[in-house]
């Protein structure tokens, strides 16, 4: 399990590979937190994911817990991209995936 840093330092890397094979999005897998209460890693994922929208790093991002066919990003990113609508954590209200438009 990596520290808070590593997990940033790790997304950063992954968000730079997927830039590199051209990715339209990622499915960043966190997780929740082992006390089942919301872990570091996931708060500072999500506000990295905030900070690099708001500066233009990346298009969007849709958290897990909003990753449902009746929640409107979701829908046009489903539209968009037909294939998601077989991805095993939609509708799940999964707390612990975060989907990166890049």
């Amino acid at each position: 399990m990596p520290l808070v840093h590593e997990a940033l330092q790790r997304l950063d890397r992954e968000i730079h590979l997927a830039r590199q094979e051209k990715a339209p999005l990622l499915k960043l897998i966190h997780g929740y937190g082992s006390t089942g209460a919301g872990g570091d890693i996931r708060i500072a994922v999500q506000k990295r994911l905030l900070e690099m929208v708001q500066s233009g790093h990346i298009r969007g991002c849709i958290f897990g817990e909003s990753w449902t066919k009746s929640d409107e990003v979701s829908w046009k990113l489903l539209q968009s991209h037909p294939e998601l609508k077989s991805d095993s954590d939609l509708g799940r209200h999964n707390l612990g995936i975060t989907i990166v438009l890049l």
